[in-house]
């Protein structure tokens, strides 16, 4: 059982923490603080750590200790334990953290997942104590979380910083290009960066900054870095503000929306700056930058390129720059494989799978039913928005109606601000466009792939109807064929990539949805000639397998057992993992309704796997009585099941001796 001990930080203190149990021969992690500073670190020694930490003036200055272990705990579960709390504590706000930000790394080791539970069960714990202020799902959906300098760093992205840091610190003129795909953590690694060069005693004296194109982000890093021991609101900058100073060195966040001298809303300051900087009239933003820096780090992903002032990919190709990737998928709980799925299917290529048991990916036909979904998620999850491509004017804008977009009666406003929208006020119901959402994470993002992307059904492609698409400064100035699709391909990229953990979409245009529907079926459609009778075959055919729906009162016996299977239901073959037991229970009453679990709804079920927190479970109780909940977390060692509903009179229940979860509930299955 995970143990919380608070000690005296006292040198003659000290020998209480010798006469611990844990306190010389085992890994702990431990919190000090005075009540505005803390630090957080881990060790296998916390006395003699202690003895150390205490000839450091900024540790001596903290007046108690909080050894953190348990009887399970080995040394990967305490780097991690120390890890999470440096994120989650800088990310909660009451203490002034003294740790810098190296070395924190997101690594594997046995059982992990069993060990971060413990985690959930710890954090009230370092809230009675005063040590903590938010809960967990709070501080997770908080922008300074997402963003926080202090972020754990995955094995490509630490690799990326070694490389940068090796070059930056020999203080010589070197451009960088750190290519990523969206959720790769570019804004993350350029925070991180940030920080973490400015921590080293060796580069004090050096100019720097993070350049951010889009307004609204900036304002958003702004808030983040202010709370930051050695940053500052002011280290935050827009593409104008460098022709203020000669920098050293110059990161830049988005680097693929910086600006060149087309579809401007100021000109005048535009050239401006030009003039400023000794620069000719069509100078672009990534001139600016280089005109007043000797080095440069730019974060760049061509394909996150949505209208035509932004810088065009061939001046990238233009700088003597060296090369980084970043690969490795923090974003999407799909991970790569699900942003490859949403290339595969704009292109109108059959998708290949990634594990849906992980991430939620939904077509509707109704945009009621899912912008409903949408809300509800928002309710149970937060931080959940419906977006859109730019198919409809912005009447409300201009006073002229109170809705902006109108879809099968259904009348939705276009975001009511443009300055931090996903966190505003009303953003739930709003509909938020490219401009307030790029650079942006969801947990859900409900998208809408508006009227002006269809389908040729002739030649089997995607065609842009350039009427439809209202963004005016997004289409003029294009003079390349197929230059305006690709620009509107690349928006719905980055709105389908915007969520952690599920998107859901509908497509306004019938024929272009029912192609999409139609390349997610099992089997490739074949568009065939009609035959001599005039009869074209079916274009669509799906591996199915026969699933056993139990009943829901097993009457002692096994719940798989024959005398419980009511009828075998066909299941497609891709919904199934090999090598894993399926079954099918019927949903009964309204204790999941929250969770998007009706009465009567057919859910297909993994049978026998281990449930962690937040699963929905299949549990039999008393031998008799199958109930579904959410997993909850421990308490006491024992796992509540929670119910998810509207309706009050449904309580959680502590499971007893004799009960017993039988599978984890993988999704409800609909149209069967």
């Amino acid at each position: 059982m995970t143990e919380l001990k608070t000690f005296p930080f006292e040198k003659d203190e000290f020998n209480q923490l010798r006469e611990y149990h844990f306190g010389l021969n085992w890994p702990v992690v431990y919190i000090q603080e005075n009540g505005t500073e803390m630090y957080i670190g881990q060790t296998t020694n916390v006395f003699s750590r202690s003895n150390q930490h205490y000839d450091n003036p900024d540790r001596a200055r903290l007046k108690r200790i909080h050894v953190l272990t348990d009887e399970e705990f080995n040394m990967s579960a305490a780097y991690d334990f120390e890890s999470l709390l440096i994120q989650y504590v800088s990310a909660d706000g009451k203490f002034k953290l003294q740790n810098g930000n190296g070395g924190l790394i997101n690594h594997n080791y046995y059982e992990k997942e069993k060990y971060l539970a413990k985690l959930e069960t710890v954090w009230p714990q370092l809230r009675d104590k005063g040590l903590v202020k938010q809960d967990l799902k709070d501080i997770k959906n908080s922008e300074f979380f997402k963003y926080s300098p202090y972020k754990a760093l995955t094995e490509d992205q630490l690799l990326v910083a070694a490389e940068l840091e090796e070059s930056i610190i020999k203080r010589e003129p070197v451009t960088h290009i750190v290519s990523g795909a969206p959720g790769t953590g570019k804004s993350i690694l350029a925070l991180y960066l940030l920080k973490h060069l400015k921590e080293r005693t060796d580069m004090q004296d050096v100019s720097m900054a993070l350049v951010v194109p889009m307004t609204s982000l900036r304002s958003t890093l702004r808030r983040v870095v202010k709370r930051v021991p050695e940053l500052g609101a002011e280290m935050i900058i827009g593409p104008s503000d460098v022709a203020k100073k000669k920098y050293d060195l110059l990161i830049v966040d988005e680097s693929h929306r910086l600006s060149r001298r087309v579809n401007l809303a100021n000109y005048p300051d535009y050239e401006s700056t030009n003039k400023k900087l000794a620069l000719n009239k069509e100078a672009t933003q990534l001139d600016w930058i280089m005109k007043t820096s000797t080095q440069q780090i730019f974060f760049y992903d061509e394909r996150q390129s949505v209208i035509p002032k932004d810088i065009r990919p061939s001046d990238f190709k233009k700088l003597n720059a060296t090369h980084h990737e970043l690969v490795s998928q923090m974003r999407v709980e799909g991970g790569s494989d699900y942003l490859q799925f949403i290339d595969d299917l704009l292109s109108l290529t059959k998708p290949k799978e990634f594990d849906k048991s992980k991430y939620d990916f939904r077509i509707y036909d109704d945009v009621h039913k899912m912008v409903e979904d949408i809300k509800r998620e928002n309710s149970e999850h937060s931080l959940a928005r419906v977006v859109a491509g730019y198919a409809w004017p912005w009447q409300t804008k201009k006073g002229k109606w109170d809705y902006d977009i109108e879809i099968d009666g259904l009348k939705l406003v276009w975001n009511g601000t443009t300055t931090d929208w996903v966190n505003s006020k009303n953003a739930i119901n709003e509909v938020g466009c490219i401009h307030t959402i790029q650079g942006y994470d969801l947990n859900y993002a409900g998208v809408i792939i508006g009227p002006e992307l269809s389908y040729d059904e002739i030649e089997d492609k995607l065609v842009v109807d350039e009427k439809k698409y209202k963004d005016f400064n997004g289409k003029r100035s294009i003079t390349e064929p197929g230059e305006l699709q690709q620009y509107i391909v690349n928006i719905y990229k980055t709105l389908l990539t915007r969520g952690i953990k599920g998107t859901y979409v509908f497509v306004v245009d019938e024929k272009l949805r029912n192609r999409l529907n139609q390349l997610l079926s099992s089997t490739v459609p074949q568009f065939e000639k009609a035959n001599k009778a005039g009869l074209v075959k079916s274009p669509i055919t799906v591996d199915m397998v026969r699933v056993p729906l139990v009943g829901s009162a097993p009457c002692g016996n096994p719940l798989l057992g024959e005398e419980n299977i009511e009828e075998y239901i066909p299941v497609p073959k891709k919904k199934l993992r090999s090598g894993v037991k399926y079954f099918i229970v019927r949903a009964e009453g309204d204790s999941m309704n929250r969770a998007g679990i009706q009465s009567g709804d057919l859910l297909l079920c993994r049978f026998g796997e281990k449930g962690e927190t937040g699963d929905k479970v299949v549990a039999l109780l008393g031998g008799e009585n199958v109930t579904i909940k959410e997993y909850g977390p421990r308490e006491n060692g024992i796992r509540l099941l929670l119910p998810k509903s509207t309706n009050k009179k449904h309580m959680p229940i502590t499971p007893g001796e004799g009960d017993s979860v039988q599978g984890i509930v993988q999704e409800v299955l609909a149209d069967l």
